[in-house]
């Protein structure tokens, strides 16, 4: 038996903001201007007035709207939601995930919440929800999604990238295409606390995201990902059997221009020209950055069956993913 996707729909805004005419731009330093203008950022997608769950109900509608539109005999209403969590949720103590649930008229799936993880939610998601389909013949499609919007008002994430709007949904069902191939995850909670938002003691409006070590981050994060994701690389491909020159494309979240060219030098894998033309469109939207770029790589039918796709996910809190795709 074979778990792949089924489909996917994506929410991105129409006219792109510059990162220049952000409000909070005017009053950086000049280190943090600094770093915008060389991330290779140079515009973001703004929704406003609607919250990362207005934006992941969007996408999902979008997605079941286009099932409903299916002839395929693919399954037309999923029978699980995973809500992957975003930077801050739209209600404490409520749940996101039920709401979307609700308002989407998915009476008949159960509906949780994969958090904790940063960007690397939407990875460890589809992984679990490949398993869900394996452990229980009864399943028959499992439905993933992500909202991704700033924590406050600011989107200049200093000194990680800058956040854009937008939302994703995608199906994984048995006998989808691509076929998820093998997979590995990882965390280090030693870095749980490494970016913090003090939301309880001040309003919404004065939220903003502190780091509390630049220096951990550019420096022992990065010599942790280094180490991590050069050994899952090679331990997805071992379990595939396969080698590094098998893989017809690599992806990986949108962060820093910078990030590419590390990664590509370090893993002796370049990174898809899609993630970049993304990146500078759009920002780093999240957990829904692998997924879009999935998604519009195979669009561009550069692709025939067969051909394997590595996606590699990382995020700040520590999590690390690696998943190899058959198209």
């Amino acid at each position: 038996m074979t778990i792949g996707i089924g489909t996917i729909h994506c929410v991105l805004p129409t006219e792109p903001t510059s990162v220049a005419s952000l409000p909070e731009y005017a009053g950086l330093g000049e280190e943090e201007a600094e770093f915008v203008q060389g991330s290779g950022i140079a515009t973001v997608g703004v929704l406003d007035g609607r919250s990362a769950g207005d934006l992941a109900l969007e996408a999902v509608r979008g997605l079941l709207a286009r099932l409903d539109e299916d002839d395929s005999g693919a399954p037309r209403r999923p029978d699980t939601l995973m809500l992957v969590g975003p930077r801050a949720p739209d209600v404490l103590l409520g749940s996101d995930v039920c709401r979307i649930q609700a308002d989407a008229k998915l009476d008949g799936a159960f509906a949780f919440t994969v958090d904790g993880l940063g960007c690397t939610g939407s990875s460890a998601a589809w992984a679990l929800g490949r398993d869900l389909l394996l452990a229980d013949p009864s399943r028959q499609s499992v439905l993933i999604a992500h909202g991704s919007r700033p924590t406050g008002l600011d989107r200049v994430r200093h000194p990680v990238t800058v956040i854009g709007d937008g939302a994703c949904a995608m199906t994984l069902v048995r006998g989808g295409r691509p076929v998820l191939r093998a997979h590995r995850m990882e965390t280090d909670g030693s870095f749980h606390d490494l970016f913090r938002v003090d939301y309880k003691d001040v309003p919404y409006y004065e939220w903003r995201e502190e780091c509390r070590s630049p220096d951990r981050y550019r420096f022992d994060l990065a010599l942790h990902s280094r180490m991590r994701l050069g050994r899952m690389v090679d331990e997805v491909l071992d379990e595939a059997g396969v080698a590094k020159d098998d893989v017809a494309a690599t992806l990986m979240q949108n962060v820093t221009a910078s990030a590419y060219q590390f990664y590509a030098s370090l893993l002796g894998l370049t990174v898809h020209p899609v993630c970049n033309e993304h990146l500078a469109a759009y920002g780093h939207l999240g957990a829904m950055d692998v997924v879009l770029n999935l998604d519009r790589l195979l669009a561009r039918g550069e692709l025939g069956r067969g051909d394997l796709v590595l996606v590699l996910n990382n995020s700040p809190v520590a999590a690390w993913a690696v998943t190899l795709w058959e198209v």
